[in-house]
């Protein structure tokens, strides 16, 4: 397996396309948690265990999928999990970055996901109310303490980040990025390779778009949480699928999928970007994975960078009320 660096005061070397492990509860469906568990284990297998998670995914049951998932083969994994982004009973919001939920929500998850430490351990999303210095300086106390090794940070903004990363090395930042979603290119990616911060990205594929095999709100569940999403909205959606048909088409000469060359073009924007596309089926990630295996000319991959136009993409990629939480 291909292996990329996250970090340059305090690197981590990780698997070149790591899983992201949310849809693994429920949120885009209801998944088969036999599926889940052995998504993982066959990532494992194949040298990927980047596994990526959050307390906030189905109130901490993701990270019980992955506890049990990983019981036996600790070390061939590298887990990531966030706090700090809360979701209510009434389905109102909130983020926590108190020191002392800090250190009470990495308590919480070691003991959901068996553990004794977390390899990477991110602010999911950042408190305005609380100053970036006295979060991530509970963060670094955790390192101190041996229950976290790496930290990160997700969704923040640049003077936080600087700010952050001036109170301890921040390793990586996770934030949105695909032939979609690119609005890390104008300062946030400038930045972190300027303070030598890793870049994970997240929702590579267009949650799902990217990879063609969404033919419209039909093809999602009606519990699906894509449908509560602009981007999913009928319209944009239409909108939407239109624009993958570059995709397709460099997809059929090169012997690929659709979704294999948008990791591709991912991967192409730089040796120190991540991808993390989700799954919860074993044959979804050998065909992520199989992405290394299937060079695409990078004068190709560059083109898509024309031929696939971000700004026409219909709709913001969360519902408003989300983000608001976004670049703080």
């Amino acid at each position: 397996m291909q292996s990329r660096t996250l970090g340059r005061v305090k690197p981590l070397e990780v698997p070149a396309i790591g899983l992201g492990c949310m849809g693994m509860t429920p949120i885009y469906g209801t998944p088969d948690p036999a599926s889940a568990v052995a998504a993982i284990a066959r990532a494992v297998e194949l040298g990927a265990g980047f596994l990526d998670s959050s307390d906030a995914y189905a109130d901490g049951k993701n990270e019980e999928l992955i506890g049990r998932a990983i019981k036996g083969i600790r070390d061939r994994v590298i887990v990531a999990t966030k706090f700090g982004n809360l979701r209510f009973p009434d389905g109102t919001r909130g983020v926590c970055g108190r020191p002392e939920y800090v250190i009470e929500a990495c308590n919480k998850s070691l003991a959901r996901l068996g553990v004794d430490v977390i390899d990477l351990y991110y602010q999911h999303r950042v408190d305005p109310n609380v100053p970036i210095e006295e979060t991530v300086g509970a963060m670094a106390r955790l390192v101190e303490q041996g229950k976290v090794r790496y930290l990160g940070l997700s969704e923040a903004g640049p003077q936080t980040i600087r700010r952050a990363y001036a109170t301890h090395p921040i390793t990586a930042l996770q934030t949105e990025y695909s032939l979609f979603t690119r609005d890390v290119e104008a300062e946030i990616l400038p930045l972190c390779r300027e303070l030598g911060i890793g870049f994970v990205a997240y929702a590579p594929l267009g949650r799902g778009v990217l990879t063609g095999s969404i033919a419209g709100l039909d093809s999602l569940a009606e519990n699906d949480r894509r449908r509560e999403h602009p981007r999913f909205q009928p319209d944009n959606l239409a909108n939407n699928l239109k624009l993958v048909a570059p995709l397709k088409e460099v997809a059929a000469r090169y012997g690929a999928t659709p979704g294999q060359v948008a990791l591709a073009w991912l991967l192409s924007r730089g040796p120190d970007i991540v991808p993390i596309p989700g799954t919860s089926k074993p044959a979804r990630v050998e065909e992520n994975l199989a992405t290394l295996e299937r060079p695409i000319d990078k004068a190709t991959l560059d083109e898509l960078t024309v031929r696939v136009d971000a700004k026409k993409v219909a709709g913001l990629r969360y519902p408003a009320g989300q983000m608001k939480s976004l670049g703080i």
